[in-house]
């Protein structure tokens, strides 16, 4: 009964009728979700608040969006010694074959426990003692293994 009219209330504030019926499909399934008490009294009145945050939680999503779209635009993720094409994005795997090659420079140990803490999720302290070491020798080794990383993937990023 009350669509057509939450359609056009939306559609005037978003500019955009495909997502004013998708705005109100999701308005009435957390009607329908909901726990709350409604009477036919309380219905109209319902329904326009929940539009009106629907619309601002639109505009909100959508700032957010075109935000997020400008820094895209405007960001430099290629290599500093090639173009700016589309070639020169590093995909997750280019990041992590250069990952790997810089751990392999390093020296066996520092590469164990950088592994240990980035792959297995291990804390320093839990290191230490599987490995048998001191609590600092194992923080030192993971600095120097994180700074080696660091200096290699900031070449291309």
């Amino acid at each position: 009964m009350h669509r057509d009219e939450l359609v056009s209330f939306i559609a005037v504030r978003t500019v955009d009728a495909i997502e004013a019926e998708d705005i109100v499909q999701d308005i009435f399934l957390r009607l329908l979700r909901g726990q709350h008490l409604i009477t036919p009294q309380t219905l109209p009145s319902l329904l326009h608040t929940m539009a009106r945050h629907a619309v601002c939680d639109y505009y909100r999503r959508r700032h957010v969006h075109e935000e997020y779209e400008h820094y895209i635009q405007t960001s430099d993720f290629s290599c500093q010694t090639s173009d700016d094409s589309v070639e020169s994005v590093f995909s997750a795997q280019q990041l992590m074959e250069r990952m790997e090659r810089s751990l392999a420079r390093l020296p066996k140990a520092c590469c164990e426990i950088y592994r240990l803490h980035i792959y297995d999720g291990m804390k320093v302290s839990d290191i230490a003692q599987e490995l048998s070491l001191p609590y600092k020798q194992v923080e030192n080794r993971l600095g120097q293994a994180r700074k080696a990383v660091r200096q290699q993937l900031r070449k291309c990023v």
